[in-house]
């Protein structure tokens, strides 16, 4: 099924709202860390760890959540209360942001000398910003596409998320980099970081004047009640008001009836599934990049890699979402065989056996990395770009068609708060053990420090040997065990629990996922 007429100006905006989300996460989960890694290769993954925490807000947002879904101005609308002061605000700290990073300050051109709990915490204000946005614009959601189109907000979360966070992350690298652009343009770069956070400043003033002055809290169906199709009146159904309903929003009783659907027994077993399913990829998504840039990869040309897969990204949100609609069936043999009856879920099942086969070859493609990094030959170049792109496809589909069955089975009498509530659940799954995933990396590994004398007995971390002029030498890679740990784990999970409980959860009946009447 197409995206009908009727939704596609609603469908754009939400595009560009989640688009804007993006941006703050891609410069928080990608180009700080990559920047940080690349610049000093002895930053250890401890450091990159703790920076980490600036993601935190994502998977705590629900303890907010009733207050967004309850304090708003009637007049301004429900929604827009909170998205319009909440990107403004944005707006202003990038383009402060910029302007102290102009001035080497927060992040100074010598990395070496970053305070990085200055660091940490501007960006942990940004993200608890985009976090407040990311509660409301889902809220808004459900109201502003027709229930035809409700599997389409997880397309419109997809390709805006990605395209906000491919321009702070892979494009913003590739074209802030004088080697990239020499090599592939012949020029010099286009922007370093503070002029990339102005201008990014003035592009999220300039979406809420624009949202502020030319939207509407609700879908005006009047103007489209019905549609005709081969002569046959249609009636285009919404969700229900929720400002219209008979609860109360207050906000103890949007607490209220949070905690019932916490109480919910379907709703319990899938936070049970959110936080532990993405354990098996964790240590592939967190540091296998960063290992490889470690080991002498170029950031522009793992750049490359990502920039190749960007359109495909858009296409697979498309499709994946079709294939997560409500009612449809997979019929393919084989389809069924791997993943069983899980109807909407299918694809999320299909993507963690994906994932899972990126974690493994994660493990190959640092392993076969070339000692001289000016001997990486194009097939190498190749195998990287295999392993980046079945590891992003796999986690299109499973984020789309998880966001899709989330979408199908939230109560929109609270929508904000419940979409809140399964969405931070599923990004709690992949912060928490990101912190224990670069500890045991760090653990497990065992370097040796040559070219400085020594007292006998005398041991040094990796950045007192670089300090002292030393040259780090790797006997153990803590990567390979953390690694290969966190496969087996994610196997023996998912054939005994994830697999048989996704398909159980997609036959519950939707009222078992409500808490209203």
């Amino acid at each position: 099924m197409a995206l009908p007429p009727h939704d596609r100006k609603q469908f754009y905006l939400l595009v560009v709202l989640y688009l804007l989300q993006g941006i703050p996460v891609g410069l928080t989960f990608g180009t700080i860390p990559f920047i940080l890694k690349s610049s000093q290769r002895q930053t250890s993954f401890v450091t990159i760890g703790l920076f980490s925490m600036a993601t935190y807000p994502y998977s705590f947002k629900i303890l907010w959540s009733p207050i967004v879904d309850s304090w708003y101005s009637q007049k301004v609308g429900r929604r827009r209360s909170w998205i319009i002061p909440v990107q403004f605000v944005t707006g202003i700290t990038l383009l402060t942001l910029g302007y102290c990073i102009s001035k080497d300050k927060i992040l100074p051109k010598d990395v070496s000398k970053v305070d990085m709990k200055a660091l940490t915490s501007v960006f942990l204000f940004l993200v608890i910003l985009c976090s407040t946005q990311d509660i409301a614009v889902d809220g808004w959601a459900l109201n502003i596409l027709s229930k035809e189109s409700l599997s389409y907000a997880s397309t419109a979360q997809t390709i805006g998320l990605n395209i906000g966070y491919f321009m702070s992350f892979t494009i913003f690298l590739s074209l802030s980099s004088d080697e990239f652009m020499q090599k592939y343009f012949h020029r010099d770069r286009l922007f370093q970081l503070s002029s990339y956070l102005t201008f990014t400043g003035l592009l999220y003033l300039a979406v809420t004047f624009y949202v502020s002055l030319f939207t509407s809290e609700k879908v005006h169906v009047e103007t489209h009640s019905h549609i005709k199709k081969d002569d046959d009146e249609k009636m285009i159904e919404y969700q229900p008001d929720e400002e219209e309903d008979n609860e109360s929003h207050d906000l103890i009783n949007i607490y209220r009836l949070f905690i019932k659907v916490m109480k919910l027994p379907s709703v319990q077993t899938l936070a049970i599934v959110h936080l532990i399913s993405k354990f098996a990829f964790q240590c592939n998504d967190a540091a296998t990049n960063l290992k490889l840039l470690e080991k002498g990869l170029k950031r522009e040309d793992l750049a490359i890699t990502v920039l190749i897969n960007f359109p495909f990204e858009l296409l697979f949100g498309f499709y994946v979402a079709r294939l997560s609609r409500a009612g449809y069936s997979f019929n393919n043999k084989i389809i069924r065989a791997v993943a069983g009856d899980a109807r909407t879920l299918t694809p999320w099942i299909i993507g963690f056996i994906g994932r899972l086969s990126a974690a493994i070859l994660g493990n190959v493609v640092v392993y076969l990395f070339p000692e001289d990094e000016s001997e990486i030959s194009m097939s190498f170049f190749l195998l990287v770009l295999c392993q980046h792109l079945l590891g992003s496809f796999m986690s299109t589909f499973q984020f789309v068609s998880m966001s899709a069955f989330h979408t199908q089975v939230a109560d929109p009498v609270i929508g904000g708060t419940y979409m809140t509530l399964l969405n931070t659940l599923s990004n709690l799954g992949g912060t928490w053990p990101r912190l224990l995933i670069m500890s045991m990396i760090d653990f497990f590994s065992k370097y040796d420090c040559t070219g400085v004398p020594l007292i006998q007995g005398q041991s040094l971390t990796k950045e007192q040997c670089v300090s002292i002029g030393g040259q780090l030498n790797t006997i153990r890679d803590g990567y390979y065990i953390t690694n290969l740990f966190c496969i087996v784990s994610g196997l023996l999970i998912f054939t005994t629990y994830l697999k048989p409980t996704a398909i159980k959860l997609c036959k519950v009946p939707l009222d078992q996922w409500k808490v209203s009447n």
